[in-house]
C-alpha cells in the first residue's frame, strides 16, 4: 500500500485534495500534514476524519527534525505539497513568515524526501502545487505558459518562485523525480474569508463594506478549487517527471465586474432589492506592487492529460455562494479571533 503525505490538507485547496484522494484511492494511506494556523481548519475535513485509509497529523513544515522523523518513520511513497502562506496582502506586512514557510519549509521537505530514498526514487514522485503570480504580470493580451521568464513582484510571489527554483533544482542535481504546477486564483467551498469572494460573501451577509483595491480593473483567471484537485489528481498520477502544467479556468474577470456579479447573485439569494449589494462597494488604497492582470494558458494538461474546467465561472460561483450560505456556523467560526483583527488592521 502506498503511503502518500499531503501538506497543507486542511487548508482551502488541500482539503479538497485529502478528500478527494482518501476517497477515490482506499489503497493508498493518506497522511494529511497541517499546521493548523489560522487557514488551516479541521472542520473543512470532518466527513473523512474515521476513514479507515486516513491520518491527520498536525506538524510545521518548519521544523526540519520533525520533517525528518517523519520521513524516517513512514517512508512516503509520494508528497503533494501544499502547505503554503499564500495571501499576497500578509506577504507585505510579514515577508519574513513566507519566507520561513513557502522556501525553507519546502527544502524541508525536500530533503527528507532526498535522504530517504537517496536516489532510489523508482515508483516515487515529488509534487508541488505552485502559483500563477511566480510570472509577474501581463498586459492587456498574452497568457503565461509553463516557458514564460518568472518575474515576481511581492514578497509572497517571490517566496513561491524560490521554492518552485529549488524543486526543479533537486530535480536536476538529485535525479529527484517531481512535477510541478503553477494554478491560478482558486474559488469554491471551504476558503478562508481573507481572499476576495469569500471575504466579500461575509460581509455581504453581514451588511459590510466591500473594499475594492485601486479603480478594481485588476485581471485574474478563476479556477473552481474541484476542477482543481481533479488537475491535480491527473497530474500526481498521469504527469511526466521534470513537467510543469499551468492550470487555469479559462475565465478572466476584472475584480469590478466579478464584484457586481456576487452582489447581484447574493441580492438574489438573499431575497434584496437589486443593486442592495453594490451599495457597500468601497474603493480602497491599491497594495504595494499590485499585478494588472494574470491569464493561464492551460492547453498543455488538456491536450496531455484530457482536463479542463468543468463548470462555467457563474456556475461555480453559484455553487461556492450556496455552500456558504448553507453553512453559515462555518463562517462563522473562521471570522473571529485572529481573523477579524488582521481584518480590522487591513483594511480600516
Amino acid at each position: 500500500m502506498k503511503k502518500i503525505l499531503i501538506t497543507g490538507g486542511a487548508g482551502f485547496i488541500g482539503s479538497h485534495v485529502v478528500r478527494r484522494f482518501v476517497k477515490n484511492y482506499p489503497h493508498y494511506e493518506i497522511y494529511n500534514l497541517d499546521a493548523l494556523t489560522y487557514a488551516g481548519n479541521l472542520e473543512n475535513i470532518s466527513d473523512i476524519e474515521k476513514e479507515p485509509n486516513y491520518t491527520f497529523i498536525k506538524g510545521d513544515i518548519v521544523d526540519a527534525a520533525f520533517i525528518d522523523a517523519l520521513f524516517a518513520a513512514h517512508q512516503f511513497d509520494g508528497v503533494l505539497h501544499l502547505a503554503a502562506e499564500s495571501h499576497v496582502d500578509r506577504s507585505i506586512t510579514d515577508p519574513l513568515s513566507f519566507v520561513k514557510t513557502n522556501v525553507i519549509g519546502t527544502m524541508n521537505l525536500l530533503n527528507a524526501f532526498k535522504e530517504t530514498w537517496k536516489g532510489h526514487f523508482e515508483g516515487k514522485r515529488f509534487y508541488h502545487i505552485s502559483t500563477d503570480e511566480v510570472y509577474g504580470s501581463l498586459g492587456a493580451t498574452g497568457l503565461f505558459t509553463e516557458t514564460t521568464s518568472y518575474d515576481p513582484n511581492s514578497p509572497y510571489s517571490a517566496s513561491k518562485a524560490s521554492s518552485d527554483h529549488f524543486v526543479r533544482a533537486y530535480g536536476e542535481t538529485y535525479g529527484m523525480p517531481y512535477v510541478l504546477t503553477n494554478c491560478s486564483n482558486n474559488y469554491g467551498p471551504n476558503h478562508f474569508p481573507e481572499k476576495l469572494i469569500p471575504l466579500f460573501i461575509n460581509n455581504i451577509i453581514t451588511n459590510k463594506a466591500l473594499p475594492v483595491y485601486g479603480d478594481g480593473n485588476y485581471t485574474r483567471d478563476w479556477l473552481f478549487v474541484e476542477d482543481h484537485a481533479v488537475a491535480i489528481d491527473l497530474v500526481f498520477h498521469k504527469g511526466n517527471n521534470h513537467e510543469t502544467y499551468n492550470i487555469g479556468g479559462f475565465n478572466e474577470w476584472k475584480n469590478i465586474d466579478l464584484v457586481k456579479l456576487l452582489c447581484q447573485i447574493m441580492d438574489s439569494k438573499l431575497g434584496r432589492d437589486a443593486g442592495t449589494s453594490e451599495k457597500l462597494i468601497t474603493y480602497v488604497k491599491d497594495r504595494p506592487g499590485h499585478d494588472l492582470r494574470y491569464a493561464i494558458d492551460a492547453s498543455k494538461i488538456n491536450k496531455e492529460l484530457g482536463w479542463k474546467p468543468s463548470v462555467t465561472f457563474e456556475q461555480g460561483l453559484e455553487r461556492t455562494i450556496d455552500w456558504y450560505l448553507s453553512n453559515e456556523a462555518w463562517l462563522k467560526n473562521v471570522t473571529s479571533g485572529q481573523y477579524a483583527n488582521y481584518y480590522d488592521t487591513q483594511y480600516n
